[in-house]
């Protein structure tokens, strides 16, 4: 699990509502439930309206991959590729249908099993970067989603101020309730405004992120089952997928 997104959302939490405190405010009068339904809710619902049911279950399913998931290094994936080069390299491709059981990659898995079963090169490298890019249109449209909500959320905060505006205007006969109303008025635009910034273009963000790293270790995985299909040397394969990941992964070969 990767810890990012709870602690950078729950410290954005902590920080906000230690500097209303210190503004002399409190944190109980910002909880107001009509400017926060409006918020939320007005948010959510739009947002589904500019897509399917699909893409809204989808999102929603995302939403636990953002907090929970820890999208697995690219660089750990190199070794075990390289053992099972080692291994085809001496023994040939059908002794690796043995060594699948122990690899916990479900995509190194399908590519070495379709090697294995005799698949033509290019169509194996078909099938699978077409997965990729199945994956990284499916994680686009999750992210797209929480974007969206990001880009509405103010608007929808705005809206509620407007109303609660009106309100207010229709009670100028109240001047001892004016000043609540008003200040009730604008926690519409300011939910609106925190939780795009503070909740979902965040969480958008990391969705990015994780499809982009999970697709890097796919490409890696990729290039090393064409490799091993290609009978190459594993020390030439490890420098060959060690050369894809990012320069902080790049570790020297072992001598």
């Amino acid at each position: 699990m990767d810890p990012a997104t709870l602690i950078g959302l729950g410290l954005a939490a902590i920080v906000i509502i230690t500097a209303n405190i210190l503004e002399g405010g409190s944190p109980a009068s910002l909880l107001m439930l009509p400017p926060m339904l409006l918020v939320f809710g007005g948010t959510f619902f739009v947002t589904v309206a500019g897509g399917t049911i699909t893409d809204t279950k989808n999102a929603i399913r995302a939403v636990k991959h953002a907090f929970t998931s820890r999208a697995a290094s690219a660089a750990d994936v190199v070794p075990v590729v390289v053992s099972l080069a080692d291994r085809a390299r001496k023994e040939g491709l059908l002794a690796l249908e043995s060594s699948l059981k122990e690899i916990e990659d479900p995509f190194l898995v399908k590519g070495v099993t379709m090697a294995v079963d005799g698949t033509d090169p290019e169509e194996l490298r078909d099938i699978l970067e077409s997965e990729v890019y199945a994956k990284r249109a499916a994680d686009k449209q999750s992210a797209k989603f929480f974007t969206d909500a990001g880009g509405y959320a103010p608007t929808i905060g705005i809206v509620g101020t407007v109303m609660s505006l009106v309100h207010v205007l229709e009670n100028l006969s109240k001047p001892d309730e004016l000043g609540h109303m008003i200040a009730a008025a604008f926690l519409a635009t300011l939910w609106g405004v925190l939780s795009a910034n503070a909740i979902w273009l965040p969480i958008a963000s990391k969705l990015k992120r994780l499809s982009e790293l999970e697709a890097s270790r796919m490409e890696v995985v990729i290039e090393g089952v064409a490799a091993i299909q290609a009978g190459s040397n594993p020390r030439i394969i490890a420098q060959k997928l060690r050369s894809l990941l990012p320069t902080e992964q790049q570790e020297p070969e072992a001598a």
